[in-house]
């Protein structure tokens, strides 16, 4: 089965939506950093009509699919060689410029990719 990656800029909502989706209860804060490795979980089944694959990764902050920290590694790693069935791009709404060029990178994959604007409350 294919994965939805979850993926997008340090802070911006990534490991909430991962909770919500699968019913895990990992880590989160109002701070970058948070989350430093992949975690994987299966979906919830109420979700499986709307995506599906079966497992939901969520996937360190990153700036860029060209990594400059370990932690952008993995993500990037992840996106590029096990090519997840579908990209769900976590854009802080409050901030889009700084996500832009990210968002860029990964429709050029040509992977699916939902971009979900989240923080726009803020």
């Amino acid at each position: 089965m294919d994965a939805i990656a979850l993926v997008g800029n340090p802070n911006s909502g990534k490991t909430t939506l991962f909770n919500a989706l699968t019913g895990s209860n990992q880590h989160v804060g109002n701070w970058p950093g948070v989350t430093v490795e992949k975690k994987e979980a299966d979906l919830k089944r109420k979700y499986e009509k709307i995506f599906p694959a079966g497992r939901v990764v969520d996937l360190p902050g990153a700036y860029s699919i060209a990594p400059y920290t370990s932690e952008e590694a993995i993500t990037s790693d992840f996106v590029l060689n096990e090519q997840p069935g579908v990209i769900i791009n976590i854009v802080d709404a409050s901030s889009l410029e700084r996500s832009l060029y990210f968002t860029t990178q990964l429709l050029e994959l040509g992977i699916p990719v939902v971009v979900a604007l989240n923080k726009q409350d803020l």
